[in-house]
Parts: structure tokens; sequence; C-alpha cells
């Protein structure tokens, strides 16, 4: 099955917007963007609302969409916050996690595995996203993991492009596999230590790519 049209057109402005090629308070108009992504106005308008989720587009009602990317500063917090989300989510799946969660848990890790072996960054990302999701929930802290999964959102471009950095996705992986292992045996302070700094190197990464790309033109 092919990918939806608003996956691409969001992935792709997602990236416009992150190199800085639509700089941060552009109007984003929709006539212009429905022929440059060669798409109606249907999937173009999902993408928008995708990317207003995530931060990255602000809608004002009879006015329209407007970039709003976030400064370094703010991003970094952002990962911060999430390193001490996910290592806490780490902690006490550890120490909570049922069988059937651990199985699910393992399969999504052997998804991720399929994705970086056909070497397809974006795949290996929505399957490193559910990989996450699944640890939130094994927390056994209902609000924990909904403010986990909130702040998964609001990193979503950010996470998926970081892993576009040479050698990162198979590190990523090897990362995924030290957390598992950490839950699978009970090692709640081991398990906390390898999430919060799996997340923290995301955020390295990231910073990693935009020097990669230069200065925009």
């Amino acid at each position: 099955m092919g990918r939806r049209a608003a996956d691409i057109v969001r992935e792709g402005l997602e990236q416009l917007i992150l190199t800085g090629e639509l700089a941060d308070g552009a109007h984003l108009d929709e006539v212009r963007l429905a022929t440059r992504f060669d798409v109606s106005r249907t999937p173009l308008r999902e993408a928008l609302q995708a990317l207003s989720a995530s931060g990255l587009v602000e809608l004002i009602p009879n006015r329209g969409a407007f970039v709003r990317n976030p400064g370094i500063q703010e991003m970094v917090e952002m990962f911060e916050v999430m390193a001490e989300l996910e290592g806490m989510c780490g902690r006490l799946a550890a120490r909570r996690v049922s069988e059937t969660a651990l199985a699910e848990i393992d399969g999504a890790a052997a998804r991720c595995e399929d994705a970086l072996a056909q070497g397809d960054s974006d795949e290996y990302y929505r399957r490193n996203e559910r990989f996450h999701q699944l640890l939130y929930a094994a927390s056994g802290n209902g609000f924990l993991a909904k403010e986990a999964l909130r702040l998964q959102k609001r990193l979503q471009p950010y996470r998926r492009m970081q892993l576009r950095v040479r050698g990162r996705m198979p590190q990523s992986m090897a990362e995924h596999r030290e957390i598992l292992d950490a839950i699978r045996a009970g090692d709640a302070t081991r398990a906390e230590r390898a999430l919060r700094a799996h997340v923290a190197v995301q955020g390295e990464k990231f910073n990693d790519l935009l020097a990669s790309l230069g200065p925009v033109a």
C-alpha cells in the first residue's frame, strides 16, 4: 500500500521548516503548496493540521497557516524534559511490565530491526514511535503515559529527522536492545539510565544534522 498523500506532504513541509527553507513566521499559501506537492487541498489541510499538533505550524482563523519554528533553546529544553519522562517510564516499566506487554515491546523492537535492515529511516521512525508508546503504557502510570505521548507528538519532527544522521539508525537500534534487555531483566536503574540517554542523544543528533546541512541560501 502506498503512503498517504497527507503524510508525504507533512514530512516534506517538516523538512522545509526544520532546515530553514520556510522561515519562522512565514505564511503558508495553500494554493502554492498544493501545486508544489501535486496534491489537492484536502491532504494539504490534513498535513497542516498534523503540523499544528506538533507545533511547527500555527493555524490562525481567517488568516491561514504560519510557520512556528521553535528556537534551539526551546528544542533543547523539550528534549531534556522528554529524556526525564522516558527515563521514568523505563524505570516503572522494568518493575511493572507484564509478560504480554513485554512480548509486544519485543515485537515492536523486531519490527524496528526489519526497517533498519531495509535502510528506511522514515519507516524505522514509525516503528520506533510504537516501541516507545508501548514503553509508556508499560509504566503502569496513565498520567505519565499521557504526558509522554503529548511531548512525543511535539518532538516527532525532530526525532524523525535525526535518524538521517549517518550511523544513527544502527546506534538507535543498539540502544533499543539495551533498553529491552534492562526491562526484561527487571533492572529499573539500568532501564531508566538507558532510556534517558537514548532520548538525550536524539537532540544532539538533530543538531548534528542541521550543522551538516549548513546555512540555507
